[in-house]
């Protein structure tokens, strides 16, 4: 197996704080998050011991030399996996067993390409853990056409399967326990769960595990924006979180009441960024992508729902609405569970994804980010509400 690189200039053996970056030809931002991420340690927290670490996956760019060379008070590593290993949840990985090996009291992550970050989000990310939670997942201002796997899929599932509000489940900043991250990595890993798939296995097995969650609000969140796309990274997301939760469906098809998240930090945020988003393309592609999926999707869906969703397709008219989604989703995840369809469903499911995003876009084009939020939040209530039309499913 190929060796990770370290650098560990001022030899760390022991800290009661890390703050991991993951990075890929971030270059260009990572000093103004090692910044933000150095003040803040040093206002909030100047009587603990504090690292740095950049999490690498050998990024032919500058991002190593950059880190290096950026001054702070607190000390930094340089962690990347082998060249030619790429992955988010390999640097992950990487970040879990250096939670143990340093003794670690909290660890907080943030992404290296933000342009929001301020120092006060490692009091937000950082205290609840030192309180007693486990998971601080963040809550962010985001525009409403950025994080659409978040938005359409991983949030209302979460919500629906587990009566828990987590608005980012799959948020790339977050921080976490050592007790955690020790359950974490006795958890199984499928290879998804060392690429994209990592955030939402962090968050399902948080869940499942029984350990405390928090939300911290950390404002606006301004970054290189992940506008919708046919790319690894739905796939990856998707194949992880429904392996996670199908592992876990005796917890979730027996009697379930919400449960309240803890909120800690901002309430009151600024304007997210704005997205511009490819309409045209997008239903382009959902058309010849569906007419391609067809018949794996008329195996998977109701019928009721499969003569819906094939009319629309037909006519060109797609109108896929929050009601109507929540029945896709919740046929699909009972397919993915009760069929051989496996891999091929997850790839046949894009184009009713792009659909919902493209029905979604549309009808509220011309709101407000309030209004646009609160028809997301009341999605993720809906599949909460429905739930009952999965769990009949497997009592006929």
């Amino acid at each position: 197996m190929k060796r990770n690189i370290i650098e560990n200039p001022k030899k760390i053996e022991q800290v009661d704080l890390i703050v991991g970056i993951p990075s890929y030809n971030e270059a260009d931002t990572i000093a103004r998050v090692i910044k933000q991420v150095d003040k803040g340690l040093t206002k909030y927290f100047p009587k603990d011991k504090a690292v740095i670490i950049n999490l690498d996956n050998h990024s032919p760019d500058d991002t190593k030399k950059v880190f290096l060379s950026t001054k702070t008070d607190n000390p930094k590593m340089y962690v990347s996996t082998a060249r030619g290993v790429r992955g988010k949840g390999r640097n992950l990985y990487n970040l879990f067993h250096y939670t143990n090996q340093l003794k670690a009291k909290a660890v907080a992550v943030v992404d290296a390409d933000l342009e929001s970050i301020t120092p006060d989000w490692m009091k937000t990310l950082i205290k609840p853990i030192l309180a007693g939670h486990d998971l601080v997942t963040p809550y962010y201002a985001r525009c409403e056409y950025d994080g659409s796997i978040t938005n359409h899929i991983c949030y209302p599932l979460i919500y629906g399967l587990f009566g828990l509000n987590i608005r980012q489940p799959i948020g790339g900043d977050f921080a976490f326990s050592p007790k955690v991250a020790d359950y974490w990595l006795q958890q199984k890993w499928h290879k998804t769960t060392y690429k994209y798939g990592i955030d939402i296995f962090m968050t399902t097995n948080t869940i499942t595990g029984g350990f405390k969650i928090a939300q911290g609000g950390l404002g606006a969140k301004i970054h290189k924006p992940s506008a919708p796309k046919l790319g690894p990274m739905f796939s990856q997301v998707v194949a992880t979180l429904f392996k996670n939760v199908l592992a876990n469906k005796k917890l979730w098809l027996g009697d379930m009441e919400e449960k309240p998240i803890k909120y800690f930090g901002k309430k009151n945020f600024a304007k997210p960024q704005t997205l511009g988003v490819d309409y045209k393309s997008m239903r382009i592609t959902s058309i010849f992508n569906f007419h391609a999926n067809e018949d794996i999707l008329k195996r998977a869906l109701s019928g009721v729902v499969f003569k819906k969703i094939e009319r629309m397709y037909k006519t060109g008219k797609i109108e896929i609405d929050d009601q109507l989604w929540c029945k896709i989703l919740f046929d699909v995840l009972y397919a993915y569970d009760r069929t051989d369809l496996n891999a091929g469903l997850i790839e046949a499911i894009k184009p009713l994804y792009f659909g919902r995003f493209i029905s979604f876009f549309r009808s509220t084009l011309d709101k407000p980010f309030k209004d646009c939020e609160e028809e997301i939040n009341e999605q993720a209530k809906l599949f909460w509400e429905d739930r009952r039309y999965l769990i009949s499913k497997y009592h006929k």
